[in-house]
């Protein structure tokens, strides 16, 4: 979460109420101005209080609208009204809420079955806030079975996880946080994900695991997990290092299943000994609910689950949060059984195709090079064509959202800091009506660009808060 800071200035403004929404207070010129930054004397009348809130929360970008986040910004209106009645239940409290914790098993065991699990009963998961946590979680256990099988040198040895350089930001937080070495593979001319050698060859005694990704954040791509494996199995055959796979599914293990069922990514590797996902991306349910799952019991060590009372019994848990909400897992359980497997397959492959369709008509602009097509993630990245000397995708991005679009711009990490992109995550919800609008905005704008004497970012690095 960011880290805040209290206000620089002691005394600063008021919060501005309209006066048809204070009292009717001569005194107060029939407002009242609560203070910003420290509790206020007295209460405020409930519509006041809304008031406020919801005119400073106008100026947020629109949800809808927003292209950069992979992040479900549509629901149907039923699932809003099964999370409105369950968003007082503490997760956590299994024992209190039992048919709650049901729902949570029930989707463990959908998602085992869905991502091949040999004995989808012996399979053990839990739900997170989101795939950071379960990111966490999966590094956790792969330190620990680390630490079980060198006790002789742990801790004197540093353990190592080895990445691409593409990962999501919470990997590197995990290392920071576990004190492991994150060891990362970095990008090569059009490579801009994990090379499965290159992976290989940065393991050794220390290595407590290889992250694959299906579905990279910077370009949609998906990372040759099967190739990783092979590579792993041939660097076993060679020094008897038996590396393991976690697979960070944020957003693929929800769309591979469905469209790509014949890619082997999952659990039918042996190798792959974990895998997490986000329900809130994806899964398409409202933030924040994620997914982490391990091939056996035997993946996830012992003394990291607790146990809870449940029903007179004990139910195992494992979690870095406590207590959360339960309707984003009530929510996930009813898009398992609203959509079904065909229904899944019909809203990503709709999603996929406008994708597809809308990376082809900004590719016909001329102005642009696609560096993915939308052809795995619903996702594509662009940058401007080599002959485009008068604008970079940092005055695409600014422009864009004087329309509302929120379009990230980002350089590319180590050996392509050279590159930057604009990315465009196309999900339910993100229609072709959206989509028609979208690039007309576009089309409308390259002409203006083009005049530009030339590009007018000084700083790349504050031209975007996006850095991920």
């Amino acid at each position: 979460m960011p880290l805040h800071q209290g206000p620089e200035k002691p005394d600063e403004r008021p919060v501005s109420v309209n006066p048809f929404f204070g009292e009717a207070n001569p005194v107060g010129g029939m407002t009242e101005a609560p203070p910003k930054h420290r509790l206020p004397d007295g209460p405020l009348p409930p519509n006041t209080a809304y008031q406020v809130v919801h005119d400073e929360l106008m100026l947020d970008g629109n949800a809808r609208l927003n292209l950069a986040t992979f992040v479900t910004t549509w629901m149907e209106p039923q699932a809003g009204v099964l999370m409105g009645e369950c968003r007082d239940k503490n997760m956590i409290d299994k024992d209190e809420y039992p048919r709650t914790a049901e729902l949570e098993r029930r989707c463990v065991a959908m998602l085992a079955d869905l991502w091949n699990a040999p004995d989808p009963a012996s399979t053990v998961g839990c739900s997170t806030t989101g795939s950071s946590e379960a990111c966490m979680l999966a590094g956790m256990a792969l330190k620990r079975r680390w630490m079980r099988r060198n006790a002789d040198r742990y801790p004197g040895a540093r353990p190592n996880l080895v990445m691409g350089v593409n990962v999501q930001v919470c990997w590197e937080k995990f290392c920071n946080f576990w004190e492991v070495e994150a060891r990362q593979v970095p990008m090569e001319g059009d490579r801009f994900h994990l090379d499965p050698q290159a992976a290989a060859e940065l393991c050794d005694e220390n290595t407590i695991g290889v992250v694959g990704i299906l579905g990279s954040t910077f370009d949609g791509s998906y990372e040759p997990i099967a190739e990783l494996c092979a590579a792993l199995d041939q660097l076993q055959e060679r020094t008897g290092l038996d590396i393991p796979v976690h697979v960070d599914g944020a957003s693929g293990a929800m769309i591979a299943p469905f469209l790509d069922p014949d890619l082997v990514w999952d659990f039918r590797l042996p190798r792959v000994s974990s895998i997490n996902t986000s329900g809130h991306k994806y899964g398409l349910v409202y933030p924040g609910v994620g997914w982490a799952l391990w091939r056996t019991e035997a993946e996830l060590p012992e003394e990291l689950v607790f146990r809870v009372n449940y029903l007179g019994g004990n139910m195992p848990t494992f979690a870095l949060n406590f207590s959360r909400p339960g309707a984003q897992v009530v929510a996930q359980y009813y898009t398992f059984l609203r959509l079904g497997r065909d229904g899944f397959r019909a809203v990503q492959q709709t999603t996929r195709d406008l994708a597809r369709g809308l990376a082809e008509r900004v590719e016909a602009l001329e102005d642009f090079r696609l560096l993915t097509r939308g052809d795995e993630l619903p996702v594509f990245a662009f940058t401007t064509a080599p002959h485009v000397t008068s604008y970079d995708v940092f005055d695409v991005s600014r422009r864009m959202r004087e329309s509302g679009w929120l379009v990230p711009a980002y350089t590319f990490p180590a050996n392509r800091e050279d590159l930057s992109v604009l990315r465009v995550v196309c999900r339910n919800g993100f229609s072709v009506d959206l989509a028609d609008l979208f690039i007309e905005d576009l089309s409308r704008l390259v002409p203006q660009l083009r005049r530009l004497p030339h590009p007018l970012t000084q700083d790349k690095e504050a031209a975007t808060g996006f850095h991920h």
